[in-house]
């Protein structure tokens, strides 16, 4: 983000010092998904970045909750449609906990945002609309209507490639429908929608007439009264020359030529008198195995979903390691583990100082913003062991402790405190995402009928393994022994290579013992798993008798 912190501060000067503000813009119109917290994180390191270089810099977040409601998501009773076309926060909560559709969307986000420790200064177009601090700008578009419609013209289509444009050309059409171009479109005084038509406007006393399909039929003075919002690519613009924005991000969909932002650039030069901001384009933030995200089709994990199973270091990691044109996915299946082990292999980089300088700069932005480091997990074991001390023991505070000091190097942990908050993580991860016929059940009594039948080389490769569990007890020499005792059986020395033949006997050997411990032909990593039981446990459910 440097380089686009230098494009920021640059700008500025452009503007004779102008204060630096980056700004992000998110409607809550449903659950807001990973690929809007893009919008977020985008600007937050750019501030971030000025901020560590000592300088000021405000970060807006504008909620668009003044925008109209446009369908309804899955998952929400059917008869909130009759809510279409009135502004988010004057629809209810569908779940009657918050004072509006849109504080039911905020709230989980602000969680996240606090967790992430973004900062931010929220702005509710709401209260700028309805308490009047754009009258100026409303009335200012309206007189200068004929010219934003020529601007618009130069790029206005009929068929947009993105669906998200499509939304906002037709709002730009619709406004133009009854052959004049009006910027403006008033929320209906009777029925509260935005089903609304202006057919009049006078420049001098600012009146304005609309009709509505409610079949309403009124008007009032822009300069007096307030009722209604600019359409979004005059909005748009507007704000960035109201907020004085200096940088802003914005999706694929707003990024390509003649798209909201080519168009907002030319708006806030020619008709509000200000310069668009320096700018990034970012590209979609993926679940894995699922589509492009839409907030409005519902069952999408959230930041604050996600944040159950991701800490929060991770979560800023993974949207600072890449370019913002970059897409990347967030995966929450057996890859999490991948994942963490990714970042854990970081931290020894940097600690042995074997990191280059970006990937030092990228750990320490991602551990926490300018003002200071996230809360941490004091011992960071690795995730994948965690994941399956969780899911054998099941959530028994007692068990995963004895478990977790076998793991333990160096200093055994004094508590599961000091596991926190990863261990909860990996807990949230087992019960949450890990499918139930996946995970281990272990045997309440030996399969005795198996034993029985067990061939001479099984029953020697048992007693090798029960034989060496004292002398191995440790994560490496538990490893160590589980890959020797094909080894030993075939008269080799344990650091002999392995040949495509002892591939076979291991194989057979690591499938005999998950068959016998946990019923099934696989499982968590057999090292871990012995350590996870435990050496009586084990011995009571391998000895042949």
């Amino acid at each position: 983000m440097a380089a686009a912190a230098d494009q920021v501060i640059a700008e500025s000067k452009r503007r004779d010092g102008a204060a630096l503000v980056c700004a992000s813009g998110i409607s809550p119109s449903g659950p807001v998904h990973l690929g809007n917290l893009r919008e977020i994180m985008v600007p937050h390191f750019v501030a971030d970045e000025l901020r560590r270089r000592g300088l000021e810099c405000r970060h807006v977040l504008s909620w668009d909750d003044y925008d109209r409601l446009r369908k309804v998501p899955a998952g929400v009773p059917s008869n909130f449609a009759e809510h279409i076309g009135r502004p988010l926060t004057a629809v209810p909560d569908p779940c009657g906990e918050h004072e509006s559709w849109a504080e039911h969307f905020k709230a989980p986000l602000r969680a996240a945002l606090a967790k992430l420790g973004v900062e931010v200064d929220e702005i509710s177009q709401t209260q700028m609309y309805t308490s009047g601090a754009y009258r100026e700008q409303i009335v200012h578009a309206m007189r200068h209507r004929q010219q934003i419609d020529g601007v618009l013209g130069r790029y206005r289509t009929k068929k947009a490639a993105v669906d998200a444009e499509v939304e906002q050309d037709d709002e730009d059409l619709a406004a133009a429908s009854a052959g004049s171009y009006y910027p403006y479109r008033p929320y209906c005084e009777v029925c509260g929608r935005d089903s609304t038509t202006v057919v009049s406007f006078d420049d001098a006393s600012t009146q304005m007439q609309y009709r509505c399909e409610c079949g309403h039929e009124g008007g009032f003075a822009l300069s007096e009264t307030d009722g209604g919002k600019l359409v979004w690519k005059v909005d748009w613009p507007m704000r960035w020359a109201f907020e004085g924005v200096t940088f802003e991000a914005g999706g694929v969909d707003h990024s390509s030529p003649g798209s909201s932002f080519t168009v907002g650039s030319q708006v806030v030069r020619e008709i509000f008198d200000g310069l668009p901001p320096s700018y990034l384009g970012y590209s979609f933030v993926g679940i894995s195995g699922m589509a492009k995200m839409s907030s409005s089709k519902g069952g999408v994990p959230t930041p604050i979903d996600i944040l159950e199973v991701v800490e929060p270091a991770v979560l800023r990691w993974l949207y600072n390691r890449r370019q913002p044109r970059q897409s990347f996915s967030i995966a929450l299946d057996a890859e999490i583990l991948r994942l963490y082990d990714e970042w854990d292999a970081l931290g020894r980089k940097v600690e042995g100082a074997t990191a280059t300088e970006l990937e030092v700069a990228v750990r320490a932005r991602s551990l926490g913003p300018a003002a200071g480091p996230l809360p941490s997990t004091p011992r960071p074991l690795p995730f994948r062991t965690l994941a399956s001390v969780a899911d054998v023991a099941a959530g028994d505070p007692e068990q995963t402790l004895r478990i977790l000091r076998d793991f333990t190097v160096g200093e055994p942990l004094a508590s599961l405190d000091e596991a926190q908050p990863r261990l909860d993580r990996a807990q949230a991860w087992v019960s949450t995402y890990v499918p139930a016929e996946e995970r281990t059940q272990v045997r309440a009594e030996p399969d005795r009928e198996r034993l029985e039948q067990l061939s001479p080389v099984k029953r020697e490769a048992l007693k090798l393994l029960l034989d060496g569990l004292d002398e191995n007890w440790s994560l490496d020499g538990l490893t160590a022994l589980v890959y020797g005792v094909p080894k030993i059986q075939a008269g080799l020395p344990l650091d002999a290579p392995a040949s495509p033949e002892l591939k076979v006997a291991q194989r057979e050997l690591f499938v005999l013992l998950y068959e016998l411990l946990v019923g099934r032909d696989t499982g968590p990593r057999l090292p871990t798993l012995l350590l996870a039981l435990g050496a009586d446990r084990i011995r009571s459910l391998l000895t042949v008798a």
